[in-house]
Protein backbone atom coordinates (compact mmCIF):
# COMPACT_ATOMS: atom_id res chain seq x y z
CA UNK A 1 0.00 0.00 0.00
CA UNK A 2 2.77 2.19 0.85
CA UNK A 3 5.10 1.60 -2.41
CA UNK A 4 1.17 2.42 -4.76
CA UNK A 5 0.63 5.89 -2.62
CA UNK A 6 4.21 6.51 -3.44
CA UNK A 7 3.91 5.84 -7.00
CA UNK A 8 1.05 7.82 -7.14
CA UNK A 9 2.77 10.62 -5.61
CA UNK A 10 5.82 10.65 -8.08
CA UNK A 11 3.37 10.46 -11.16
CA UNK A 12 1.69 13.93 -9.66
CA UNK A 13 4.87 15.80 -9.61
CA UNK A 14 4.59 19.36 -11.01
CA UNK A 15 5.03 19.50 -14.82
CA UNK A 16 8.01 21.71 -14.60
CA UNK A 17 10.17 19.47 -12.66
CA UNK A 18 9.45 16.87 -15.87
CA UNK A 19 10.55 19.43 -17.80
CA UNK A 20 13.43 20.09 -16.58
CA UNK A 21 15.08 16.61 -16.02
CA UNK A 22 14.04 15.64 -19.27
CA UNK A 23 16.14 17.64 -20.88
CA UNK A 24 18.68 15.27 -19.22
CA UNK A 25 17.09 12.34 -20.60
CA UNK A 26 19.45 11.59 -23.37
CA UNK A 27 22.42 12.02 -21.17
CA UNK A 28 20.77 9.16 -19.21
CA UNK A 29 19.40 6.83 -21.76
CA UNK A 30 22.41 6.71 -23.29
CA UNK A 31 24.44 4.98 -20.64
CA UNK A 32 24.23 1.04 -20.26
CA UNK A 33 21.45 -0.88 -19.17
CA UNK A 34 22.18 -1.52 -15.79
CA UNK A 35 22.35 2.61 -15.24
CA UNK A 36 19.33 3.86 -13.46
CA UNK A 37 17.73 6.45 -15.22
CA UNK A 38 14.34 6.82 -12.11
CA UNK A 39 14.54 10.68 -13.22
CA UNK A 40 11.88 12.74 -10.63
CA UNK A 41 8.96 12.73 -12.26
CA UNK A 42 9.19 10.35 -15.61
CA UNK A 43 8.28 6.53 -15.97
CA UNK A 44 11.61 5.21 -16.41
CA UNK A 45 13.94 1.86 -15.81
CA UNK A 46 14.26 0.94 -12.26
CA UNK A 47 17.38 1.02 -9.68
CA UNK A 48 19.12 -2.18 -10.29
CA UNK A 49 19.54 -4.89 -7.82
CA UNK A 50 22.72 -5.63 -7.98
CA UNK A 51 25.50 -5.32 -10.98
CA UNK A 52 28.24 -7.85 -11.81
CA UNK A 53 31.02 -8.52 -9.83
CA UNK A 54 34.28 -6.78 -9.25
CA UNK A 55 37.42 -8.56 -11.06
CA UNK A 56 40.08 -9.06 -8.88
CA UNK A 57 42.39 -6.17 -7.84
CA UNK A 58 45.55 -5.74 -10.26
CA UNK A 59 48.72 -4.80 -8.92
CA UNK A 60 47.35 -0.69 -8.61
CA UNK A 61 48.48 0.31 -11.96
CA UNK A 62 46.08 1.84 -14.09
CA UNK A 63 44.57 -0.59 -16.24
CA UNK A 64 44.12 1.75 -19.68
CA UNK A 65 41.93 0.97 -21.94
CA UNK A 66 41.20 2.34 -25.69
CA UNK A 67 39.34 5.53 -25.56
CA UNK A 68 35.56 5.09 -24.97
CA UNK A 69 33.60 5.45 -28.48
CA UNK A 70 32.23 8.57 -29.66
CA UNK A 71 35.04 10.70 -28.16
CA UNK A 72 35.51 13.91 -29.96
CA UNK A 73 38.93 15.63 -29.71
CA UNK A 74 39.77 18.49 -27.73
CA UNK A 75 38.80 21.39 -29.70
CA UNK A 76 41.62 23.53 -31.53
CA UNK A 77 43.23 26.12 -29.35
CA UNK A 78 43.21 23.87 -26.30
CA UNK A 79 46.80 24.82 -24.36
CA UNK A 80 47.55 23.20 -20.89
CA UNK A 81 50.40 25.68 -21.04
CA UNK A 82 47.62 28.53 -20.89
CA UNK A 83 45.66 27.41 -18.42
CA UNK A 84 48.62 27.19 -15.61
CA UNK A 85 49.72 30.53 -16.11
CA UNK A 86 46.48 31.29 -15.58
CA UNK A 87 46.38 29.74 -12.57
CA UNK A 88 49.75 31.09 -11.17
CA UNK A 89 47.81 34.79 -12.19
CA UNK A 90 45.76 33.85 -9.52
CA UNK A 91 47.80 33.21 -6.84
CA UNK A 92 50.07 36.50 -8.27
CA UNK A 93 50.13 39.14 -5.48
CA UNK A 94 47.97 36.49 -3.03
CA UNK A 95 44.67 37.27 -4.93
CA UNK A 96 44.15 33.68 -4.04
CA UNK A 97 47.51 32.19 -0.91
CA UNK A 98 47.27 28.40 -3.21
CA UNK A 99 45.63 26.55 -5.65
CA UNK A 100 46.64 22.86 -6.93
CA UNK A 101 45.09 22.00 -10.52
CA UNK A 102 45.28 18.91 -11.89
CA UNK A 103 43.97 18.36 -15.95
CA UNK A 104 43.26 15.04 -17.52
CA UNK A 105 42.78 13.51 -20.95
CA UNK A 106 42.38 10.20 -22.38
CA UNK A 107 43.54 8.74 -19.22
CA UNK A 108 46.77 10.73 -18.82
CA UNK A 109 47.63 13.57 -16.60
CA UNK A 110 48.35 16.38 -18.90
CA UNK A 111 48.94 18.60 -15.89
CA UNK A 112 48.83 18.48 -11.71
CA UNK A 113 50.43 20.80 -9.90
CA UNK A 114 50.42 23.53 -7.09
CA UNK A 115 50.35 27.41 -7.34
CA UNK A 116 51.09 29.65 -4.15
CA UNK A 117 51.47 28.81 -0.88
CA UNK A 118 49.95 26.45 1.56
CA UNK A 119 50.20 29.70 4.71
CA UNK A 120 50.53 33.32 3.47
CA UNK A 121 52.14 33.37 7.12
CA UNK A 122 54.58 30.26 6.11
CA UNK A 123 55.10 30.91 2.66
CA UNK A 124 55.76 27.69 1.95
CA UNK A 125 54.99 26.23 -1.90
CA UNK A 126 51.75 24.19 -2.41
CA UNK A 127 52.65 21.25 -4.96
CA UNK A 128 51.18 18.30 -6.46
CA UNK A 129 51.10 16.36 -2.89
CA UNK A 130 49.54 18.98 -1.40
CA UNK A 131 46.51 18.35 0.67
CA UNK A 132 43.37 20.09 0.73
CA UNK A 133 39.78 19.72 2.59
CA UNK A 134 37.47 18.53 -0.23
CA UNK A 135 34.02 19.27 1.87
CA UNK A 136 31.28 18.33 -0.66
CA UNK A 137 33.53 16.45 -3.16
CA UNK A 138 34.18 13.90 -0.50
CA UNK A 139 30.41 13.15 -1.64
CA UNK A 140 31.16 11.41 -4.92
CA UNK A 141 33.51 8.97 -2.65
CA UNK A 142 30.30 8.07 -0.16
CA UNK A 143 28.26 7.21 -3.34
CA UNK A 144 30.75 5.51 -5.24
CA UNK A 145 31.29 3.25 -1.81
CA UNK A 146 27.77 2.79 -1.76
CA UNK A 147 27.49 1.79 -5.39
CA UNK A 148 30.66 -1.22 -5.02
CA UNK A 149 28.16 -2.67 -1.95
CA UNK A 150 25.10 -2.73 -4.43
CA UNK A 151 27.46 -4.35 -6.99
CA UNK A 152 28.36 -7.07 -4.75
CA UNK A 153 24.68 -7.62 -3.58
CA UNK A 154 25.24 -6.48 0.00
CA UNK A 155 22.05 -4.03 -0.50
CA UNK A 156 20.39 -2.41 -3.08
CA UNK A 157 19.86 1.07 -4.27
CA UNK A 158 15.82 0.77 -3.20
CA UNK A 159 16.97 -1.01 -0.24
CA UNK A 160 15.34 1.11 2.84
CA UNK A 161 17.88 2.37 5.73
CA UNK A 162 15.39 1.48 8.68
CA UNK A 163 16.74 -2.03 7.30
CA UNK A 164 20.22 -1.16 8.37
CA UNK A 165 19.13 1.44 10.94
CA UNK A 166 16.41 0.15 12.72
CA UNK A 167 16.13 3.24 15.42
CA UNK A 168 15.93 5.75 12.31
CA UNK A 169 12.96 8.12 13.27
CA UNK A 170 11.32 11.24 11.28
CA UNK A 171 8.40 12.86 12.12
CA UNK A 172 6.53 11.29 9.85
CA UNK A 173 6.82 7.40 10.83
CA UNK A 174 5.87 6.28 7.74
CA UNK A 175 8.52 8.48 5.98
CA UNK A 176 11.18 6.95 7.64
CA UNK A 177 10.14 3.44 6.65
CA UNK A 178 10.06 4.96 3.44
CA UNK A 179 13.39 6.08 3.11
CA UNK A 180 15.85 4.31 0.56
CA UNK A 181 19.84 4.27 -0.11
CA UNK A 182 19.30 6.06 -3.03
CA UNK A 183 17.06 8.53 -1.89
CA UNK A 184 19.95 9.45 1.06
CA UNK A 185 22.35 9.43 -1.86
CA UNK A 186 20.76 11.64 -3.84
CA UNK A 187 19.24 14.10 -1.53
CA UNK A 188 15.71 13.08 -1.60
CA UNK A 189 15.44 12.12 1.74
CA UNK A 190 11.93 15.01 2.27
CA UNK A 191 13.49 17.15 5.26
CA UNK A 192 14.07 20.89 4.31
CA UNK A 193 17.18 22.27 3.25
CA UNK A 194 20.32 22.06 4.75
CA UNK A 195 18.56 19.95 8.03
CA UNK A 196 20.70 20.94 11.38
CA UNK A 197 23.38 22.16 9.43
CA UNK A 198 23.93 24.97 11.56
CA UNK A 199 24.01 22.28 14.62
CA UNK A 200 26.92 21.02 12.65
CA UNK A 201 28.30 24.13 12.82
CA UNK A 202 27.68 25.27 16.05
CA UNK A 203 29.44 22.03 17.36
CA UNK A 204 26.78 18.84 17.95
CA UNK A 205 27.58 16.26 17.15
CA UNK A 206 25.88 14.02 14.02
CA UNK A 207 24.83 10.81 16.14
CA UNK A 208 23.02 13.00 18.50
CA UNK A 209 21.99 15.03 15.41
CA UNK A 210 20.08 11.77 13.77
CA UNK A 211 18.29 11.32 17.13
CA UNK A 212 16.58 15.16 16.52
CA UNK A 213 15.67 13.79 12.62
CA UNK A 214 12.45 12.77 14.50
CA UNK A 215 11.92 16.91 15.35
CA UNK A 216 12.79 18.42 12.14
CA UNK A 217 9.68 19.06 9.41
CA UNK A 218 9.28 17.36 6.53
CA UNK A 219 8.80 18.97 3.19
CA UNK A 220 7.81 16.25 1.36
CA UNK A 221 7.49 12.45 1.33
CA UNK A 222 10.90 10.63 0.42
CA UNK A 223 11.72 10.44 -2.99
CA UNK A 224 9.69 13.22 -4.44
CA UNK A 225 12.07 16.74 -4.08
CA UNK A 226 15.20 17.63 -3.92
CA UNK A 227 16.79 19.28 -0.68
CA UNK A 228 20.35 19.35 -0.38
CA UNK A 229 21.45 17.57 3.25
CA UNK A 230 24.64 17.00 5.33
CA UNK A 231 23.47 15.51 8.27
CA UNK A 232 21.07 13.19 6.53
CA UNK A 233 23.22 12.34 3.48
CA UNK A 234 25.44 11.07 6.36
CA UNK A 235 23.33 8.17 6.82
CA UNK A 236 24.78 6.24 3.97
CA UNK A 237 27.71 6.23 6.67
CA UNK A 238 25.46 3.78 8.72
CA UNK A 239 24.40 2.07 5.69
CA UNK A 240 27.98 1.38 4.76
CA UNK A 241 29.17 -0.13 7.96
CA UNK A 242 25.79 -1.95 8.79
CA UNK A 243 26.43 -3.73 5.25
CA UNK A 244 30.45 -4.08 4.93
CA UNK A 245 30.73 -4.35 8.95
CA UNK A 246 33.54 -1.65 8.51
CA UNK A 247 33.72 2.12 9.63
CA UNK A 248 32.68 4.32 6.70
CA UNK A 249 36.32 5.89 6.57
CA UNK A 250 38.26 2.88 6.37
CA UNK A 251 35.88 1.26 3.60
CA UNK A 252 36.59 3.89 1.07
CA UNK A 253 40.49 4.17 2.28
CA UNK A 254 40.52 0.34 2.05
CA UNK A 255 38.30 -0.08 -1.13
CA UNK A 256 38.89 3.06 -3.01
CA UNK A 257 42.53 5.27 -2.24
CA UNK A 258 44.75 2.33 -1.69
CA UNK A 259 43.62 0.93 -4.87
CA UNK A 260 43.38 4.04 -7.09
CA UNK A 261 47.07 5.06 -5.64
CA UNK A 262 45.74 7.82 -3.45
CA UNK A 263 48.53 8.06 -1.21
CA UNK A 264 47.90 11.71 0.14
CA UNK A 265 44.27 10.66 1.02
CA UNK A 266 42.88 10.75 4.14
CA UNK A 267 39.87 11.39 6.64
CA UNK A 268 39.29 13.70 9.40
CA UNK A 269 41.02 17.11 11.67
CA UNK A 270 43.53 14.84 12.39
CA UNK A 271 44.27 12.87 9.19
CA UNK A 272 45.33 16.70 7.46
CA UNK A 273 47.16 17.76 10.39
CA UNK A 274 49.03 14.33 10.13
CA UNK A 275 49.92 14.95 6.12
CA UNK A 276 53.54 15.87 5.75
CA UNK A 277 52.20 18.63 3.21
CA UNK A 278 49.18 20.45 3.90
CA UNK A 279 47.46 23.32 3.16
CA UNK A 280 45.89 25.74 5.84
CA UNK A 281 42.15 27.47 4.95
CA UNK A 282 42.20 30.69 4.92
CA UNK A 283 39.75 33.72 5.27
CA UNK A 284 39.40 37.59 4.10
CA UNK A 285 40.26 40.23 7.20
CA UNK A 286 40.96 43.81 7.35
CA UNK A 287 42.07 43.85 3.70
CA UNK A 288 44.23 40.80 3.39
CA UNK A 289 44.31 37.01 3.90
CA UNK A 290 44.91 35.52 7.21
CA UNK A 291 45.26 32.00 8.24
CA UNK A 292 43.16 29.69 10.43
CA UNK A 293 43.69 26.38 11.70
CA UNK A 294 40.55 23.65 10.39
CA UNK A 295 37.95 23.38 12.29
CA UNK A 296 36.67 19.96 13.27
CA UNK A 297 32.40 20.15 13.00
CA UNK A 298 31.97 19.21 8.77
CA UNK A 299 34.69 16.24 9.29
CA UNK A 300 31.54 14.89 12.04
CA UNK A 301 30.11 14.18 8.90
CA UNK A 302 32.56 12.59 7.13
CA UNK A 303 30.41 10.50 4.32
CA UNK A 304 29.35 14.54 3.42
CA UNK A 305 32.19 16.78 4.04
CA UNK A 306 35.29 14.31 5.44
CA UNK A 307 37.62 13.71 2.84
CA UNK A 308 41.39 15.20 2.76
CA UNK A 309 43.13 14.78 -0.54
CA UNK A 310 45.95 16.08 -2.93
CA UNK A 311 45.75 17.11 -6.62
CA UNK A 312 47.30 14.11 -7.43
CA UNK A 313 45.09 12.01 -5.52
CA UNK A 314 42.10 13.73 -7.61
CA UNK A 315 43.77 13.50 -11.03
CA UNK A 316 43.39 9.28 -10.24
CA UNK A 317 40.19 9.99 -9.01
CA UNK A 318 38.83 11.63 -11.74
CA UNK A 319 40.84 9.03 -14.36
CA UNK A 320 38.83 6.26 -12.63
CA UNK A 321 35.69 7.69 -12.56
CA UNK A 322 36.44 7.99 -16.38
CA UNK A 323 36.37 4.62 -17.25
CA UNK A 324 40.25 3.99 -16.91
CA UNK A 325 40.32 1.84 -13.45
CA UNK A 326 37.34 -0.91 -14.58
CA UNK A 327 39.57 -3.09 -11.98
CA UNK A 328 38.26 -0.57 -9.61
CA UNK A 329 35.25 1.05 -10.84
CA UNK A 330 33.26 -1.05 -13.40
CA UNK A 331 31.41 0.60 -16.41
CA UNK A 332 28.03 -0.15 -15.68
CA UNK A 333 28.63 1.07 -11.86
CA UNK A 334 30.06 4.64 -13.50
CA UNK A 335 27.21 4.27 -15.05
CA UNK A 336 25.05 4.69 -12.37
CA UNK A 337 26.66 6.86 -10.53
CA UNK A 338 26.67 9.57 -13.46
CA UNK A 339 23.04 9.71 -14.18
CA UNK A 340 20.50 12.44 -13.15
CA UNK A 341 17.51 11.06 -10.95
CA UNK A 342 16.51 14.18 -9.74
CA UNK A 343 16.08 17.61 -11.29
CA UNK A 344 18.51 20.69 -9.91
CA UNK A 345 16.75 24.00 -11.38
CA UNK A 346 17.72 26.02 -8.75
CA UNK A 347 21.75 25.63 -9.95
CA UNK A 348 20.70 27.29 -13.46
CA UNK A 349 19.99 30.90 -11.23
CA UNK A 350 22.45 33.64 -9.86
CA UNK A 351 23.63 36.63 -11.35
CA UNK A 352 23.07 37.52 -14.74
CA UNK A 353 26.97 36.69 -15.48
CA UNK A 354 27.28 33.53 -13.59
CA UNK A 355 28.91 30.26 -15.34
CA UNK A 356 25.93 28.74 -14.34
CA UNK A 357 23.21 30.76 -15.73
CA UNK A 358 25.00 31.24 -18.60
CA UNK A 359 25.97 27.80 -19.66
CA UNK A 360 23.66 25.34 -17.79
CA UNK A 361 20.31 24.23 -20.20
CA UNK A 362 19.67 21.63 -17.24
CA UNK A 363 20.95 20.40 -14.13
CA UNK A 364 20.53 17.15 -12.24
CA UNK A 365 21.53 15.06 -9.03
CA UNK A 366 22.32 11.38 -9.50
CA UNK A 367 24.21 9.36 -6.75
CA UNK A 368 26.80 12.09 -5.16
CA UNK A 369 27.62 13.37 -8.36
CA UNK A 370 25.69 16.42 -9.72
CA UNK A 371 24.59 16.13 -13.87
CA UNK A 372 24.61 18.96 -16.03
CA UNK A 373 23.96 19.69 -19.97
CA UNK A 374 26.74 22.43 -20.22
CA UNK A 375 25.74 24.21 -23.35
CA UNK A 376 24.54 20.78 -24.97
CA UNK A 377 27.37 18.88 -23.68
CA UNK A 378 26.86 16.28 -21.08
CA UNK A 379 28.92 17.40 -17.60
CA UNK A 380 29.45 15.36 -14.33
CA UNK A 381 30.16 17.79 -11.36
CA UNK A 382 30.57 18.11 -7.83
CA UNK A 383 31.81 21.67 -6.03
CA UNK A 384 32.46 21.91 -2.46
CA UNK A 385 33.46 24.75 -0.07
CA UNK A 386 34.17 24.92 4.09
CA UNK A 387 35.84 27.30 6.37
CA UNK A 388 38.64 28.66 3.92
CA UNK A 389 38.30 25.67 1.30
CA UNK A 390 36.84 25.69 -2.06
CA UNK A 391 37.10 22.93 -4.65
CA UNK A 392 35.51 21.78 -7.83
CA UNK A 393 35.51 18.88 -9.98
CA UNK A 394 34.06 18.14 -13.40
CA UNK A 395 33.98 15.10 -16.44
CA UNK A 396 33.07 15.89 -19.80
CA UNK A 397 32.58 12.19 -21.01
CA UNK A 398 32.51 13.28 -24.98
CA UNK A 399 36.01 14.92 -24.44
CA UNK A 400 36.89 12.31 -22.57
CA UNK A 401 38.66 15.18 -20.49
CA UNK A 402 38.54 15.82 -16.09
CA UNK A 403 39.35 18.86 -14.36
CA UNK A 404 40.08 19.33 -10.50
CA UNK A 405 40.78 22.89 -8.91
CA UNK A 406 41.66 23.03 -5.07
CA UNK A 407 42.39 26.33 -3.21
CA UNK A 408 42.53 27.25 0.39
CA UNK A 409 40.59 30.66 0.63
CA UNK A 410 37.24 31.69 0.15
CA UNK A 411 37.94 33.57 -2.76
CA UNK A 412 35.33 32.71 -5.97
CA UNK A 413 37.83 33.94 -8.21
CA UNK A 414 39.27 30.70 -9.14
CA UNK A 415 35.84 29.09 -9.86
CA UNK A 416 36.50 30.72 -13.07
CA UNK A 417 39.20 28.40 -14.06
CA UNK A 418 36.50 25.27 -14.74
CA UNK A 419 34.09 26.94 -16.85
CA UNK A 420 37.20 29.01 -18.91
CA UNK A 421 38.90 24.94 -19.04
CA UNK A 422 35.47 23.63 -20.43
CA UNK A 423 34.60 26.53 -22.72
CA UNK A 424 38.07 25.76 -24.13
CA UNK A 425 37.59 22.31 -24.91
CA UNK A 426 34.22 22.16 -26.29
CA UNK A 427 35.74 25.65 -28.67
CA UNK A 428 32.88 27.97 -26.80
CA UNK A 429 33.58 31.75 -27.62
CA UNK A 430 35.87 33.16 -24.48
CA UNK A 431 33.98 34.67 -21.30
CA UNK A 432 35.49 36.73 -18.62
CA UNK A 433 34.82 33.87 -16.20
CA UNK A 434 38.21 35.02 -14.29
CA UNK A 435 36.87 38.50 -13.54
CA UNK A 436 34.16 37.12 -11.72
CA UNK A 437 34.48 36.88 -7.88
CA UNK A 438 31.40 35.12 -7.17
CA UNK A 439 29.60 31.41 -7.94
CA UNK A 440 26.26 31.11 -6.89
CA UNK A 441 25.10 28.06 -5.87
CA UNK A 442 22.25 28.29 -4.21
CA UNK A 443 22.17 25.20 -1.77
CA UNK A 444 25.74 26.52 -0.10
CA UNK A 445 24.76 30.25 0.20
CA UNK A 446 23.08 30.29 3.50
CA UNK A 447 26.51 28.22 4.75
CA UNK A 448 28.55 30.72 3.91
CA UNK A 449 27.37 33.22 5.77
CA UNK A 450 26.81 31.37 8.64
CA UNK A 451 29.97 29.72 8.57
CA UNK A 452 31.55 32.50 8.35
CA UNK A 453 30.28 34.30 11.81
CA UNK A 454 31.77 31.22 13.95
CA UNK A 455 35.02 31.58 12.36
CA UNK A 456 38.01 31.45 15.19
CA UNK A 457 39.84 34.47 15.32
CA UNK A 458 42.98 34.63 13.44
CA UNK A 459 46.43 33.62 15.45
CA UNK A 460 48.28 36.47 13.79
CA UNK A 461 47.65 39.18 11.47
CA UNK A 462 46.17 39.41 7.68
CA UNK A 463 49.04 39.49 4.92
CA UNK A 464 48.53 42.05 2.30
CA UNK A 465 47.06 41.28 -1.01
CA UNK A 466 43.81 39.47 -0.46
CA UNK A 467 40.66 41.13 -1.85
CA UNK A 468 39.56 44.30 -0.17
CA UNK A 469 37.05 42.82 2.27
CA UNK A 470 35.92 43.18 5.79
CA UNK A 471 34.02 39.95 5.86
CA UNK A 472 35.86 36.47 6.36
CA UNK A 473 34.01 34.05 4.47
CA UNK A 474 33.93 30.53 4.36
CA UNK A 475 31.82 28.42 2.58
CA UNK A 476 30.94 24.64 3.59
CA UNK A 477 29.14 22.68 0.85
Amino acid sequence: MKENSRARRRAGNRAWQAGMVAMLMPFALGTAAQTPTHLQGQALAPFPETMPAFPAPSDGRPDQRPPPENVMPLAEGFDVREFEAMAEALVHNQRVPGLAMAIVHNGQVLSARGYGVTDVHDAEPVDAHTVFRLASLSKSFAGTIAGMLVAEGAMRWDSRVVDFMPGLELSDPDAAEMITVADVLSHRVGLGRHTYDRDIEGGAEYNALVQRLSQAPMTCQPGDCYSYQNVAFSLVGDVVFATSGQFFSEAVSRRLFKPLGMHDASYGLDGIQNSPRWAKPHVRARGGWTSLMPKPTYYRVAPAAGVNASISDMAQWLIAHMGYRPDVLPAPLLSTLHSPIVGTPGEMRGGQRSWRRQRLNAAGYGLGWRVYDYSGHRMVFHGGAVQGYRGAMAILPERDLGVVILWNSGSSLPSGLMPTILDRAIGLSDQRWLAIDYDYDPDEARRADSTAAHAPPPTRGPVAGGPASSTSHAMPE
